[in-house]
């Protein structure tokens, strides 16, 4: 623990062994949440299907079935394949005959969702996503007011009942709504995640620990694909991947509350507690918090409360605002990208189940490059490469021909890893453009467009069925005007936290005078050390 003589208390720079075991039991949930957010892309499986006959045939009746429907011939004499003769078309009244061969069931084949019902599957998963945006303001919320323990606990369990729900849900308008509240679960439970993590782990160990959150969810979709070559009947599919939840349950009620929430509730003999079973756990003597814990904060008491949900503060004056809109399209192009790349690896050739795993597979070393890049040639110039590459790669992709499938999977390959880069990096890339009175926000806002991009996905990885470029056209056109409007954007490579509007504009600037700097930094580390241990604002929970 920190010494004494540090009037205010923080968790250790370098995390210790309860810790370590706090982070890595909160991002095997991670996995989880994972799985259910790819989920879709083997539950709405569309297998090659035709019209069924009809039940009561008479003898002698001569059908030509096709797939949304079926033709009687009139002249029953005719045998022959061609025919010219008088037709009667009917609709598929009957049902359909699905192809087996791949899927035994899948959601589309359990309710026919096909032809004139093809659009409620179209639905299916952008509507989980706006599930997903309830869920992160909805669980945000709680997570500040009833805590972060809470929080993991309701969702962890409402993930599990609500994940093996799905698979019993009798017709397709049961299976929307519990879709839905299993959306809202795994958001609400990644946001209360990665509060709980960064409010455990050091200071040193933030980044990477916040970044490689990442790579567990990237797991989660190695996970699906491996089920999903498994097992081809899509409720023992649902009920198996739910089970993964359990070992999180099972070991959950071992997690403490931050006591970071407890002191920024009063609570501080329950946060005592909390200390010193860290303490005994690391190896290391305890401290008092009441030693420690400046209540008497100078620059707490001399400045004001500052009301930071308001969308217009994002809008300061005109270059905040270009740098808000800019920031904004760039989450809107990482989610777009990111679950245009997963979802469509259905379409790409080959073996589906081995493409989806390859593309959850190359996002880990996408983050590792990351941390690598932006701490070596800065976050602006990160971002922008891996935008760029992204909207070539989404190019190479559409000039590929269709039966060359190999290199159409290595090339979506590489802009999953590009686009990949982009979702580890704009999250701290956004907290260190804005400053301290709207950084919250600022991430949080962002998170809300992130799920505009997430919503439209699906979509137009439906409306490949009309010509099979569409999703990387979108993403690649997207992805260029995007990188081109980051490199607008200042620096913050090297350049402290701002905390004041002034400061945010001097990273515009190249050069800043030393004494400039100095001034920032005194001012930045003390609101951040203020911000550490009163972390109630409501919005930074919303961020995911």
């Amino acid at each position: 623990m920190e010494t004494a003589a540090l009037p205010r208390w923080r968790v250790p720079s370098v995390p210790g062994g309860f810790q370590i075991f706090l982070y890595f039991l909160c991002a095997f949930q991670n996995i989880a949440c994972g799985i259910h957010y790819l989920a879709a892309v083997f539950l709405i499986v569309t297998p090659y299907h035709t019209c069924r006959p009809p039940g009561n045939l008479q003898d002698g009746e001569i059908w030509e079935l096709s797939m949304c429907s079926r033709v009687k011939r009139e002249n029953m004499s005719s045998l022959n394949y061609e025919y010219s003769g008088k037709k009667t078309k009917f609709p598929c009244v009957d049902g359909y005959i699905f192809d087996q061969r791949k899927w035994k069931s899948t959601v589309v084949t359990e309710w026919n969702l096909v032809c004139e019902r093809k659009w409620f599957a179209a639905m299916i998963q952008p509507l989980f996503m706006f599930g997903v945006l309830v869920g992160a303001a909805t669980f945000g919320y709680m997570s500040d007011r009833l805590g972060r323990r809470v929080v993991l606990w309701s969702t962890s369990t409402s993930i599990l009942l609500f994940g093996i729900a799905v698979a019993f849900t009798p017709d397709y308008y049961s299976f929307i709504v519990v879709r839905f509240f299993l959306a809202m679960s795994a958001s609400g439970y990644l946001v209360a995640a990665f509060v709980y993590v960064m409010e455990f782990v050091g200071m040193k160990s933030r980044t990477w620990a916040s970044i490689h959150l990442h790579s567990f969810f990237a797991i989660g979709t190695m996970v699906v694909a491996f089920t999903g070559y498994l097992v081809r009947t899509w409720w023992i599919y649902q009920m198996i991947l739910s089970t993964v939840t359990v070992p999180f349950i099972l070991c959950c009620w071992m997690l403490p509350e931050t006591p970071f929430w407890l002191l920024s509730g009063g609570r501080y003999q329950e946060a005592q507690r909390i200390v010193d079973t860290i303490a005994k756990w690391n190896g290391v003597r305890s401290c008092k918090l009441s030693e420690l814990l400046a209540l008497d904060d100078p620059v707490r008491r001399s400045s004001p409360e500052i009301k930071t949900n308001n969308i217009l503060y994002l809008f300061y004056d005109c270059t905040v605002s270009i740098r808000t809109l800019i920031v904004w399209l760039i989450w809107f192009t990482g989610s777009l990208g990111f679950y245009s790349f997963s979802f469509n690896s259905l379409n790409l050739g080959g073996n589906e189940y081995l493409n989806l795993f390859l593309l959850g597979a190359v996002e880990i070393p996408a983050y590792f490059f990351v941390l690598l890049g932006m701490g070596k040639v800065g976050r602006r110039n990160v971002l922008a490469f891996s935008l760029f590459s992204s909207a070539l790669t989404c190019g190479v992709i559409m000039v590929i021909p269709r039966n060359y499938f190999v290199w159409s999977v290595v090339a979506t390959m590489a802009g999953k890893f590009a686009i990949g880069a982009v979702f580890g990096l704009i999250y701290l890339y956004t907290a260190e453009l804005y400053p301290t009175v709207v950084r919250s926000l600022a991430v949080g806002s962002g998170s809300m467009v992130c799920r505009l991009g997430s919503i439209l996905a699906p979509l137009f990885v439906y409306f490949s069925s009309v010509w099979i470029f569409i999703p990387q056209l979108l993403v690649g056109l997207t992805s260029f005007i995007s990188g081109v409007l980051t490199l607008k954007l200042p620096e913050t490579l090297g350049k402290p936290l701002a905390a004041t509007w002034e400061e945010a504009a001097r990273l515009e600037s190249k050069t800043n005078t030393s004494s400039s700097k100095r001034r920032s930094v005194t001012c930045s580390s003390e609101l951040e050390k203020t911000e550490a241990i009163n972390p109630g604002n409501k919005s930074a929970t919303r961020a995911i």
